[in-house]
């Protein structure tokens, strides 16, 4: 919508209800005031009641805190992205007022806490300004004792009488979230919520109400990224992992340490990063895929074990969150710049399998396909996901379990004999099947693992002519993945004038910028692709049917004018038109951003015509 429809007369045929597609609700304030955990709830609520909605959120990376947002996008058809601009914005005091009004939508609603909120004049010709004094009617309805604390529910309340929301299952949400704590906490909750709730809106028309969704996908299932991965993960039957914690990789590693002793695992946190990964090594050995992660500072620090894992040629899978870099760099903001890492961070020849989830349900699955390629290949895989699907909450169809979950209990049956490292004739794709740590081995031939070169059974040797056949046979495996590995499928006609190329998280924004520039009559169509180390087959195929190729990526556009994706591209295929559409500013995309950079090409374009 290009402007709020929310300050829309009611329809005619409800009085006093207007029914919406959508909306996008931008809550800003402090990340003290529990605003992830209000937008959170809405979000969640979403899922439960079959709609599609997407999320995105700011914190600071000080402990102290500081001003945060949490928007949701909320509809009843496909929900690509968090929303450019915000039908309502929920400001709990001057500095979220002033901050954020530009992202507001004309005649948009803000919603603002009158204890702390003084609206400005000019601002309230173009939108719809509602005061409520939350913080003091939260102490009101639920005590003076406790202050403000409890202004998010008070706040959620607001909302779910402004969108006529589902109260018995508000309520359910509440009750799991507070209800394994002290019984008073509950009944706050509670209070301060239906204080909300039956508290009048005033000048505002007081209910909106989202049609039925399109999307009726039955059961659903409502997590961010990070809780996708770790389930995955489960899912995948990995039972061991150590790490060590860094943001925003944590929230995973805390998720496998409270759930894998359920199914007979372990989780270590490890006293560094270097410790971590090695553990994990030892248990790949020991015949456990195992699992690592970090984020950009701590894969770094990785490396040196994971060129071990590769020279031994054990599984494993390393899950790296990006974040905003380099060193330190800004820990809560998103960025897609490990790819070069990902791909080529150890020294020496050292292939490795590297893929990104493009959303919240494909982290799940993806967690399970780099196991499985793991274990097949016996290689590292790394899974590339970034601080913004991390922390953005989705409804997608729950997953059969049983048919996704497995058991990858090592295998010990007694073999004939075993060589670990064949370069005979007959094995040309370097691929082996791996007798693990333990195995009884008949011939009395017994492999050893080690991270220096070596020969078929795994005995250290210097020789060339080993060495050349060796780092053959392990970059022949990446060669034979590829090989299998489907072409990625064009979003819209597979010739034209801009092909948008993305990768991880930006596969929303692209396709929904991709919808709106055909709606304007623009010839731009998307190709989103997931496995990125080794690239699949026939992607120069698909490049050959249009005018330019533009990689969008959250990275920076480095010293030749396109990004880490960009350069692989360029590399492989040694053609001019892939170029770079990139940006650092530790958020996410935006819709109109993406149009607006590839806007010269797409004009550029019917010129030709």
């Amino acid at each position: 919508m290009s402007e709020s429809a929310l300050g829309a007369p009611p329809s005619a045929g409800a009085p006093g209800v207007l029914r919406v597609p959508e909306a996008v609700i931008r809550l800003a304030g402090n990340s003290q005031d529990g605003i992830q955990a209000l937008g959170a709830f809405l979000a969640r609520l979403a899922g439960r009641t079959e709609q599609e909605v997407m999320t995105f959120m700011t914190i600071p990376s000080t402990i102290s805190g500081g001003p945060s947002i949490f928007q949701v996008r909320i509809g009843s058809g496909e929900v690509l992205s968090a929303g450019d601009d915000a039908d309502v914005l929920l400001a709990f005091y001057q500095h979220s007022y002033e901050d954020h009004i530009g992202s507001l939508k004309k005649n948009g609603i803000v919603l603002y806490d009158s204890d702390h909120v003084e609206p400005k004049e000019e601002w309230k010709k173009d939108y719809h300004h509602v005061g409520v004094p939350i913080s003091s009617l939260t102490v009101e309805a639920i005590g003076g004792t406790a202050k403000d604390k409890g202004k998010n529910i008070f706040a959620l309340g607001l909302i779910a009488r402004m969108f006529d929301l589902n109260v018995p299952k508000l309520e359910a949400l509440l009750g799991e979230r507070f209800g394994g704590k002290d019984a008073s906490i509950l009944k706050n909750a509670l209070s301060a919520f239906h204080a909300g709730y039956n508290h009048s809106l005033g000048g505002v028309i007081e209910t909106f109400k989202f049609v039925e969704s399109q999307h009726k996908a039955g059961s659903q299932v409502v997590m961010n990224g990070n809780e996708a991965l770790a389930f995955g993960i489960l899912a995948a039957g990995v039972r061991f992992g150590a790490a060590y914690p860094i943001t925003p990789w944590s929230d995973v590693m805390e998720i496998l340490r409270r759930e894998l002793p359920k199914y007979g695992g372990t989780f270590v946190q490890c006293e560094d990063e270097i410790a971590a990964v090695s553990m994990a090594n030892g248990a790949g050995w020991a015949g456990r895929v195992a699992v690592t992660g970090s984020s950009g500072p701590g894969i770094s620090l990785k490396m040196e074990s994971v060129g071990w894992a590769i020279m031994a040629e054990v599984p494993l899978v390393v899950v790296d969150v990006q974040r905003a870099g380099p060193s330190t760099g800004m820990p809560t903001s998103v960025e897609q710049s490990d790819l070069n890492l990902a791909c080529f961070g150890s020294h020496g020849d050292a292939p490795r399998v590297v893929l990104a989830p493009a959303d919240v349900e494909d982290c799940f699955y993806t967690a399970i396909e780099a196991v499985n390629i793991a274990r097949k290949y016996n290689v590292p895989v790394f899974i590339l996901s970034d601080q913004a699907i991390a922390t953005r909450i989705e409804a997608f169809a729950q997953p059969d379990l049983e048919k996704v979950c497995q058991d990858i209990s090592p295998d010990l049956t007694p073999v004939a004999d075993y060589v670990p490292y064949p370069i005979s004739e007959g094995n040309g794709n370097g691929i082996a099947p791996r007798a693990v740590a333990g195995t009884r081995i008949l011939s009395g031939r017994y492999p050893i693992a080690g991270g220096l070169e070596h020969d078929e059974l795994g005995h250290p040797t210097g020789s060339p002519k080993l060495h050349m056949a060796m780092t053959a046979r392990r970059r022949k495996k990446l060669q034979a993945l590829a090989a299998t590995l489907p072409v990625p499928k064009v979003y819209g006609p597979s010739e034209g004038n801009v092909l948008l190329v993305g990768w991880g998280s930006t596969r929303g924004p692209i396709r929904e910028a991709v919808d709106r520039a055909r709606a304007a009559g623009d010839s731009v169509s998307a190709l989103h692709i997931k496995h990125l180390n080794p690239l699949p087959s026939g992607l120069e195929n698909i490049f050959s049917g249009f005018n330019t190729v533009r990689v969008v990526e959250m990275n920076d556009e480095g010293l030749y004018g396109y990004g880490q994706l960009a350069g692989l591209l360029r590399a492989r295929y040694c053609d001019p038109r892939i170029r770079g559409i990139n940006k650092t500013d530790g958020l996410t995309w935006k819709v109109k951003e993406i149009l607006q950079r590839a806007q010269a090409d797409i004009t550029a374009g019917l010129r030709k015509l």
